[in-house]
């Protein structure tokens, strides 16, 4: 059964949020802007991005080398960004900080990272079943491809208590992204998921 859980992932779940997650991007992202897009894995949503936006560049990092991608790949050791302070305007992270055991010194270098605004799309934790929820999401979607599932997930009040501390102000806030189709966002998507733009 899991297989077949993520054959349908990875064919319909997984393409449809890279296209409705670049779609949101397309909109929080300046005009011709150099982006990281840290824990990217193969690159498809900064590719797709790409697409949409032909005025931005992309570049990837993350800690798993894959053998194809579709954008350039840094690889770096998940404790510190190899790249100077301010070096790119917008820093994404999609997804990205709930696989860290410390997401907060990710977010954090990601701060340093960025000249103008970090974009974070992630989980919320809130509710019946939330946490058993999006691991299930966690598990389905990543496991075979060898991504760390700490499981870590911040509720609504450690995400603002985050922001306030490295002194971001979120100048957009996102919580009804359109990631699944009807009936299967009645169960995936409730209130778990957010994108929001962080100024500095």
């Amino acid at each position: 059964m899991p297989g077949v859980l993520e054959q349908i992932h990875a064919g319909y779940v997984a393409s449809r949020r890279v296209r409705v997650l670049s779609a949101h991007l397309d909109s929080l992202i300046a005009p011709h802007a150099l982006v990281l897009d840290v824990g990217c894995g193969d690159g498809a949503l900064a590719h797709t991005l790409v697409g949409r936006r032909p005025d931005l560049k992309l570049q990837g990092v993350d800690v798993l080398a894959r053998s194809k991608t579709w954008v350039p790949v840094d690889r770096y050791d998940g404790q510190r960004l190899p790249y100077a302070a301010g070096v790119f305007d917008s820093v994404l992270l999609i997804d990205t900080l709930h696989h860290t055991r410390d997401p907060m010194r990710l977010l954090q270098d990601a701060v340093r990272v960025a000249s103008q605004a970090v974009i974070i799309k992630d989980h919320l934790c809130h509710g019946v079943w939330a946490t058993a929820t999006l691991r299930f999401m966690d598990e389905v979607g990543n496991a075979r491809h060898g991504v760390a599932l700490p499981h870590t997930y911040w509720s609504k009040p450690e995400w603002d208590a985050a922001f306030a501390a490295l002194g971001l102000r979120p100048s957009v806030w996102l919580d009804q992204l359109g990631l699944y189709p009807w009936p299967a966002n009645l169960v995936f998507e409730r209130s778990l998921h957010f994108m929001a733009r962080l100024d500095k």
